[in-house]
Formats: C-alpha cells, structure tokens, sequence
C-alpha cells in the first residue's frame, strides 16, 4: 500500500476525508464554545460587581 492509495481510501476518499473533517470541526466547536461562555459570563459578573459597588457607595452617600 502507498501513499496515493491511503489517501484515495478505495475510492471513498471525498466521504472518508469529508467525515474526518466534520467530526474535527465538531470536536473543536465543542470545546472552544464552552472557553468563549466562560469568558463571556466572568466578564458579566465582573461587571456587576462593579455596578453593585458603585450601587452601595451612592447608598452611603
């Protein structure tokens, strides 16, 4: 078996190489989507935080 003929993968090629691509992408979607909410909801709390702060010292006022 060569080169050409692993790639070719019997003549399922476009299939066998479409499916080890689609399943990449899900792979990769699945963990950079969870980071990217992470960073989304820290950022809101953070916010917050900082609203309520600002909240109580005009209270204090």
């Amino acid at each position: 078996m060569n080169w050409s003929e692993f790639f070719d993968m019997g003549g399922y090629a476009f299939f066998v190489w479409t499916s080890y691509g689609l399943t990449l992408l899900v792979i990769v979607a699945n963990i950079v989507s969870p980071v990217m909410q992470r960073k989304k909801v820290i950022s809101r709390i953070k916010r917050a935080i900082k609203r309520e702060k600002i909240e109580m010292a005009n209270v204090d006022k």
